[in-house]
């Protein structure tokens, strides 16, 4: 698989600050492009993102996303100058619950494939991902309060659910990174590689993912973030009602028929 970080083959979705392409095997790339702000959030880079996303969730061709901000920089953070001198009522106008909610709701599945520093928004970004993998230099960071402010797209409720309360606590009121080994060990990264590996694994695996049964996948993505907040007793009723819905699927019927017959399957989303 190819990919060039100036090429653009999704051009609707394309901005200066954001390449977007629809590769093959079901996969789509996405990169943030703003490599004089250190990939800084900006409002209209949060717009196209929102945008981006809304559009490959509707992509037949899509069956998963990578997200990166490149070999260098993940996202250094919220754009300060767009915030600098705002108002609470402002802020509270820009709704960014509704600029990020594709991405949080984006049904297929989505890897962050994270170099250099994942800081404030960059690291909140990260977050909304289902798999993140990381390289050896990466930093993670909450830095907001050295500013005066808090997280406010999920910093301090994502980043709990993922390290737990004292982890959390100590990243979210000193603001200080975290290295790539240490998030993995408090359980933010999924796999730590070495920098230059990274944009090629998070591909690599991307196109497995995709080539897996798309209704499975789906249906998988749905259940586990449906049932982190349950009970036990719903969320184990939500996976049973998943999995018997599944028997329902042809890919169920190819995937077992396949595996007796010893050859790879071939699934179509049906």
């Amino acid at each position: 698989m190819t990919f060039s970080p100036e090429e653009c083959l999704m051009p609707d979705l394309c901005t200066p600050e954001l390449r977007v392409q629809c590769l093959e095997g079901g996969v789509a790339w996405v990169r943030l492009h703003r490599p004089d702000a250190t990939n800084a959030l900006s409002l209209p880079l949060q717009a196209a993102l929102s945008r981006a996303f809304t559009a490959l969730a509707e992509e037949p061709r899509v069956r998963c996303i990578v997200l990166t901000g490149g070999e260098k920089v993940f996202a250094a953070g919220g754009d300060i100058k767009s915030m600098d001198g705002c108002g609470p009522i402002e802020i509270m106008q820009r709704h960014t619950e509704r600029v990020w909610a594709p991405i949080e709701r984006c049904p297929k599945p989505i890897i962050a494939a994270v170099c250099g520093y994942a800081f404030g928004g960059g690291a909140e970004l990260a977050m909304h991902c289902d798999i993140i993998l990381a390289g050896e230099g990466a930093s993670f960071a909450q830095p907001e309060i050295r500013i005066g402010i808090m997280p406010g797209i999920g910093g301090t409720q994502r980043l709990v659910r993922a390290v737990g309360k004292f982890n959390a606590m100590r990243m979210l009121l000193s603001g200080r990174p975290v290295t790539a080994q240490e998030a993995q060990i408090m359980g933010l990264v999924s796999q730590v590689l070495p920098d230059d590996q990274v944009l090629t694994e998070a591909m690599n695996l991307a196109t497995l993912i995709a080539a897996m049964p798309p209704l499975a996948v789906l249906q998988i993505k749905e259940v586990v973030l449906a049932g982190m907040d349950a009970s036990l007793d719903a969320a184990l009723m939500l996976e049973r009602k998943a999995n018997q819905l599944l028997f329902a699927t042809r890919d169920q019927k190819e995937g077992m028929q396949a595996f007796i017959e010893k050859r790879k399957p071939r699934f179509e989303g049906r």
